[in-house]
């Protein structure tokens, strides 16, 4: 039997001798097997591609990948998959020169960046994301902008016209297909045609002319022309059919393969332009019904699903029908609900709503004001728990929310007609809920704690906000409905309330009041207290002053209160406030008394950073009062560490995570003091220099040849050597330079040109304008570097003159000659000045008993070598085992000759005989520094 009756072939080939042979089989079983390669074959044959179809295949299985992301959302997947695509597309450079830039790599490249543009204005959108995401978002939205520059005249043809682009592309993928395909046909033969007409092949990267094949059979459905059509271009079908049925007809397959596909490729040319047409009608028509199903979608009121289980809008059931609304129904309930809050899988939200639907028909049904508190101390929990993360501050919405349901049952409380006992003591079981005439409503729970955790959640979202938006601004308005809230509750607990419940909620308002600068007072004190505008501003100014407020609180907590924290904090909160409105003495003399200094170190983290900004409030008011020695005092621990950020809570440092892991962070994080009350740093700065100027600058020149001259500040004396490496000094920019060249200048005694560079436009502008009493301050300054430069010149030129009038130096730094002559009687007792006062001619003689250079060289050299002797010493009975050394010698023996320079208790060299006396004023004031 002819072979032909078994595969059911109409063509004609050659074939050899073997194909007689062939046992006849039916049908499908002869299809089946002619498909089937051996491994033999399958290893030997392979398809040979052009490099312009791999390169082009690489690229869409990219822009597949990326175009997946892009529907989950997964912007870090976006990132690596296009960094990837710009190198895939930088090898296909040479195919890209002579071919022209593919349309799908345009068509990618104009969506990804409307893409990306769409998610950037979604600021709901942006905030869900996780770190992760947000961060490539911004990565590749940058790249893609950055790299679309070079594409700009192709993206906007594209976008002129998208859908003739789109059509443009799927028409030329065949072509290529087509091209390729041929290739692989002639060298693959028979299993090249049966694979990509029969086999499946993987998702990942079907070929182009699988493509083709699919479009062209669903753009044919229409008419019976376009079925003819495809039943001629179709692979499978047809003589291509018969060609492709054994694995045994190899070359004469080919040459009809390739006859036949010749044959398409010219009918194709006809072909793609009624196929386009067709497509273009296929398309407006899927738009038009995509349009038709979304209105239909809404007039339906069709749904949007979340994961797959469609939102119920109707809300559960409360209580079944017909049920008895009583106390004891509600209270069960409520504690059904409950009894779901911490578990996995309770959606909070749901419950809080709940909750609130269940105060709702308790208020309907008149069930007594017991039970509706007890829901509200329920519902305000609720809102606390929403969050489970500690470190998670509460949304806007829950935020409101709390408010209005603290304000609520504040309301329920101070209604004088509830007679309502609460109190953490109550045990559940001896509750009264019920209604009664005679017993009053007996809840558990704790105001006051509901209170201060609103305020700790007040300050978590002030420190999660942004404070240069106005966001922060709009968030720091609620704190004054947090003070009224506050200031309800005080007044309600002083009448109710324990001693321990009233320090605590005093202690909040004390928080929020302590680093407010009080304006109204202190206009009333300078008398510029004018007409108000309305009437609001006159009840504020007609209302207590901040410091008669902070008085009778902190005196209620220094009388009743048992626990150090809370007094600690009392005081120090009293000082910052006493502090900030220039009270020196009262904010010294509380400090002093207090003795907080001493066992400071044993607090917690927080009371300790409050203590360090009080510190730094009490030095910069001494500042402001002139009192130079003590400010630097003052400033002197949180400055010189170099810190100063974060000792005041206003910010971490960075540092190594062996120093601090994540968590440590974490929890100083929490620890930070909102923005709108920190302390200037650059104030705080400015103020500590400058005070160091004015006392180590006379000091230097005071012991310019102390061999054991000390630093009175390590800060400045740092500055000054930053300065003096400088190979070109120009005119000073920071506040430090401007510190800097008017130490200088102080230094040579020009007291005009240093106050030139403290007092100028730019330091006003950065420091001094900061300060309420502006002008006062700035005169204070002036005076203290007339009378420090006043004592430098006298320090340093006092070799030079033999006399000098009194009244030249008042007109050189023009200072009254009473003030000169107490600046000169006040060194020359303290031994600072080796002078005399001549009364009647108003001049200061100078002694000659300052020792020459020659003579200075010659005490640090004995000072040197007493030191040598004294180490040579301690060495010496080391090795002898005798301890004690140098001072356990006999009086007689040893090096310690009353003959010989003695080291004074004032630190200063003195012979017996008859010498130099150097004393100062270092040695004065030794103990101060």
């Amino acid at each position: 039997m002819s072979r032909f009756f078994a595969t059911g072939s109409d063509s004609e080939s050659e074939e050899s001798s073997s194909a007689d042979e062939i046992t006849p089989k039916a049908p499908g079983t002869t299809f089946k097997q002619s498909l089937l390669l051996s491994d033999d074959e399958e290893d030997t044959k392979r398809v040979v591609r052009s490099a312009k179809d791999k390169r082009f295949e690489e690229l869409t299985n990219l822009i597949k990948t990326i175009r997946n992301a892009m529907k989950i959302r997964d912007m870090a997947k976006c990132l690596e998959e296009f960094e990837q695509l710009c190198r895939a597309f930088l090898k296909s450079k040479n195919i890209v020169d002579k071919e022209g830039v593919p349309p799908f790599y345009i068509r990618l490249l104009a969506d990804l960046e409307d893409y990306l543009n769409q998610l950037w204005d979604d600021k709901e959108g942006k905030k869900k994301m996780n770190k992760n995401n947000a961060k490539a978002l911004s990565t590749l939205r940058q790249k893609i902008r950055k790299y679309n520059k070079d594409y700009e005249a192709e993206i906007a043809a594209y976008r002129e016209n998208p859908q003739e682009s789109a059509d443009e592309e799927e028409e030329k993928e065949p072509e290529d297909s087509g091209s390729s395909s041929e290739s692989d046909d002639d060298d693959a033969g028979d299993e090249g045609v049966s694979a990509s007409a029969f086999l499946k092949k993987k998702p990942e990267g079907p070929s182009e002319a699988s493509k083709f094949l699919k479009s062209a059979k669903g753009s044919g459905d229409e008419s019976s022309s376009g079925d003819d059509d495809d039943d001629d271009e179709d692979w499978g079908s047809g003589s291509v059919d018969s060609s492709s049925e054994s694995s045994e007809e190899g070359e004469g397959k080919t040459k009809s393969l390739a006859t036949v596909f010749l044959k398409k490729q010219d009918a194709d040319k006809s072909n793609e332009r009624r196929i386009g047409k067709r497509k273009k009608i296929k398309k407006k028509e899927r738009l038009e019904g995509e349009i038709e199903g979304e209105e239909g979608e809404e007039g339906e009121g069709w749904e949007k699903v979340k994961g797959g289980v469609p939102l119920v809008k109707e809300k559960p059931k409360m209580f079944a029908k017909g049920t008895e609304i009583n106390t004891a129904v509600v209270v069960k309930k409520l504690n059904e609900i409950l009894q779901a809050r911490g578990k996995k899988g309770t959606d909070r939200a749901a419950q809080i709503e709940l909750l609130h639907a269940l105060a709702a028909i308790a208020a309907e049904n008149n069930l007594g004001e017991g039970i509706l508190v007890k829901i509200k101390f329920n519902i305000i929990a609720s809102l606390y728990d929403y969050n489970p993360n500690l470190a998670a501050f509460m949304k806007p919405d829950m935020w409101k929310k709390c408010l209005d349901c603290i304000d609520e049952l504040l309301d329920i409380l101070f209604d004088d007609n509830n007679n309502i006992f609460i109190g953490e003591n109550i045990a559940e079981d001896s509750e009264n809920l019920a209604i009664s005439d005679q017993q009053p409503f007996r809840v558990r729970g704790c105001v006051l704690t509901l209170v201060e955790r609103m305020d700790e959640e007040f300050t978590k979202i002030m420190q999660n906000t942004d404070p240069h938006s106005q966001e922060y601004v709009d968030n720091l308005k609620d704190e004054g409905r947090v003070c009224g809230i506050i200031d309800r509750l005080l007044s309600y607990l002083e009448n109710k309330g324990s001693t321990e419940e009233i320090c605590r909620i005093y202690l909040r308002r004390i928080m929020h009041t302590y680093y407010k600068f009080d304006y109204k007072a202190h206009r009333r004190s300078l008398g510029l207290q004018g007409e108000t505008k309305s009437e609001q501003d006159q009840e504020e100014s007609e209302g207590e002053d901040s410091a008669v407020i902070m008085d009778r609180l902190c005196k209620f907590i220094y009388a009743k209160d048992r626990t150090d924290r809370i007094r600690t904090c009392a005081i120090l909160c009293h000082i910052y406030h006493h502090a900030l409105h220039s009270r020196w003495y009262q904010a010294r003399d509380l400090m002093l008394m207090s003795h907080l200094q001493d066992n400071i170190q044993h607090a917690d983290p927080p009371v300790q950073i409050l203590y360090n900004r009080t510190m730094v409030q009490l030095g910069i008011c001494a500042f402001r009062q002139g009192m130079i020695k003590d400010a630097h005092n003052a400033l002197l621990d949180i400055q010189s560490s170099g810190r100063a950020k974060e000792l005041l809570g206003q910010g971490l440092l960075m540092r190594n995570m062996q120093e601090r892991n994540a968590e440590q962070e974490k929890i100083e994080k929490r620890r930070q003091v909102p923005f709108h009350m920190h302390i200037n740093l650059e104030l705080l700065e400015c103020v500590y220099l400058v005070s160091a100027m004015l006392l180590e600058i006379p000091y230097m020149a005071a012991h310019e040849f102390d061999a054991r001259r000390r630093m009175i500040s390590k800060q400045f004396h740092h500055q000054l050597r930053v300065g003096e490496r400088q190979p070109l000094l120009g005119p000073p920019e920071s506040m430090r330079e401007h510190v800097v060249a008017a130490s200088k200048a102080m230094k040579m005694g020009d007291w005009r040109t240093c106050h030139s560079f403290i007092i100028n436009e730019k330091m006003n502008s950065k420091v001094w304008d900061l300060f309420p009493e502006t002008q006062r301050v700035r005169e204070m300054l002036v005076r203290k570097i007339q009378e420090e430069s006043l004592r430098t010149y006298l320090f340093t030129y006092s070799s030079v003159y033999d006399s000098i009038s009194m009244e030249t130096l008042s007109e050189m730094f023009e200072l009254e000659i009473p003030t000169v002559h107490s600046i000169i009687s006040k060194m020359i007792i303290n031994e600072e000045l080796m002078a005399s006062l001549d009364q009647p001619t108003q001049t200061v003689v100078m002694h000659r008993t300052e020792p020459t250079s020659l003579q200075n060289m010659a005490l640090q050299l004995a000072e040197k070598l007493g030191s040598l002797v004294e180490n040579n010493e301690r060495v010496f009975d080391l090795k002898q085992g005798v301890y004690g050394g140098y001072f356990n010698r006999d009086q007689k023996g040893g090096y310690q000759q009353k003959q010989s320079y003695q080291r004074d208790q004032k630190s200063s060299y003195q012979q017996k005989q008859s010498g130099y006396q150097r004393g100062g004023y270092r040695n004065q004031n030794q103990g101060n520094y």
